[in-house]
Parts: structure tokens; sequence; C-alpha cells
């Protein structure tokens, strides 16, 4: 498998452009996968600098309804008219930051023909499967970070129901992708037990303290390699690669072979 970052908060090369966001270009044995299409366009300019073409991507997903990771979705659109992206059922439902900022998606797209909504478990190919882990029983909740749902015409705190992950098992490994990991990332890993996992940790507003050295302790007690990214956080990464040995950072432009 070869991953390339299309799209990160940093870049790791001058001529290709960062934001706030998450893109990631797969590339397995068999298949083309794009995971996730950052905030905005920005994501295909830097496929086209980078020579990928994303007309022959024939799987897309959206990690979660958040406009950091679905924003260019109407651009992947226009650029690809036959790819199924994959999408979870609750994913445009409205969401926010607090009560003021919607931070979800586009609901002008919510019918599109190309969209297909999963549920719990979503086999997309041979050794390519999408899972929500509803019934997953949380052991380290971290909380909803003020991040909210409106429902029946009030603000709640976040399930992230519209949260899922792309495990891909290819020569022997499981590889785990997940976007922003709102759920929970010690529990995911825990859920999953990858060799390796690949996305955010959202641990960006966490100070660097001994709560978050504790959750770097817990993390690196697992066999697994991390490949962090977007809202995991720069001075977190640093802080936390002083105790993690298989800790990774992303930046666009990276490229790896797994």
């Amino acid at each position: 498998m070869k991953l390339t970052t299309l799209l990160e908060n940093t870049s790791a090369r001058p001529e290709l452009s960062a934001e706030h966001g998450l893109s990631l270009y797969i590339e397995t044995a068999e298949h083309r996968i794009l995971f996730d299409m950052g905030q905005t366009a920005l994501f295909s300019h830097n496929a086209s600098v980078l020579g990928i073409d994303l007309a022959a991507v024939d799987i897309a997903i959206l990690s979660h309804g958040h406009y950091d990771h679905g924003g260019g979705l109407a651009r992947f659109l226009t650029l690809n008219r036959t790819a199924p992206i994959y999408v979870n059922r609750h994913a445009f439902e409205p969401h926010y930051n607090g009560t003021e900022k919607y931070i979800g998606l586009d609901t002008a797209l919510a019918h599109h023909r190309q969209l297909v909504f999963t549920e719990d478990t979503t086999v997309l190919a041979d050794g390519i499967t999408l899972c929500c882990r509803r019934q997953a029983k949380p052991n380290h909740p971290l909380g909803a970070f003020g991040l909210t749902m409106l429902e029946d015409g009030a603000f709640r705190p976040e399930d992230f129901r519209h949260e899922q992950y792309l495990l891909v098992e290819e020569n022997g490994q499981k590889i785990l992708f997940s976007g922003c990991s709102h759920r929970g990332i010690l529990d995911i890993v825990d859920w999953f037990r990858p060799d390796v996992l690949i996305g955010g940790f959202h641990f960006s507003k966490l100070p660097l303290d001994d709560t978050l050295r504790t959750y770097a302790e817990y993390l690196d007690s697992f066999p697994t390699r991390y490949y962090t990214c977007h809202c995991t956080g720069e001075k977190q990464y640093a802080f936390m690669r002083q105790t993690m040995k298989h800790l990774h950072y992303l930046s666009c432009g990276d490229t790896i072979c797994l």
C-alpha cells in the first residue's frame, strides 16, 4: 500500500499549500481510494501538483460530517463522476462548535447520486471495510471538546455517531484510517488493535501535561505504528513523541509505503 497526504495543516513541500483539514490518497493492490477531501478545493490542487489523477479514484470516503474533511466534496464531484462516496447516514445532520459556528457539510449535496450511506459495518471490497463501532463500549471517554449537534431543536454534546473508520487488510497487516478520532483515540486503538493507525488524535487543545503523557504511554503500550496529523496538534505531537517510540507525523506531500 502507498499513502500520499494530499492535504493537512502543514506542508512538507513549498509547492504544496496547507489548510486546516485532511485528505489522504491511498493506493492498494486493487483500488485507488480518496479518504476525506479537506476544507476547500485545495486538496485537488495539491493532487494535480503531485501528479495524482483524482478522476481515477474508484472509492471515496468521508470519515465524518465536518467541513474540514468534507468541504471539498463539491470539487471532487466535478472531477470524478463515477466513484461511490461512502458517508455515514448521520453525516449530513447539523454539527456545531458550541451553539454559533456551523461546522457540518453542505446539505445541498446530501442527495447526490454518488453518495452511498453507511451503517455500522460496510464491506467495500476484499480486505477493505468501513466500521463505525457504534455499539463499542468507551473505556476512556475524552468528552466532546465543546462540539455539539442540533437534535430536536436543542443543542446537545456531540456523540459522533457520524464517525467511521477505514480498515484495510493487506500483506498481512491491519491498517486503520481515522479522520479525527472524535470518539477517542485511546478506545479506537483498543477496539481495532491495528498494526498501523493513520489519522488525527484530536489532542490539539490539550495542555502539555501529565495527562497527555499518560495518553501517550497508553498508546505506546500497543505494538502499533502511528502516523498522525491534523487535529493532533504540532506541539502535542512533539510532546508525545518524547514518549512514543513509533509515532510519526504526516504533512502535505508526505508519502509512505506500508
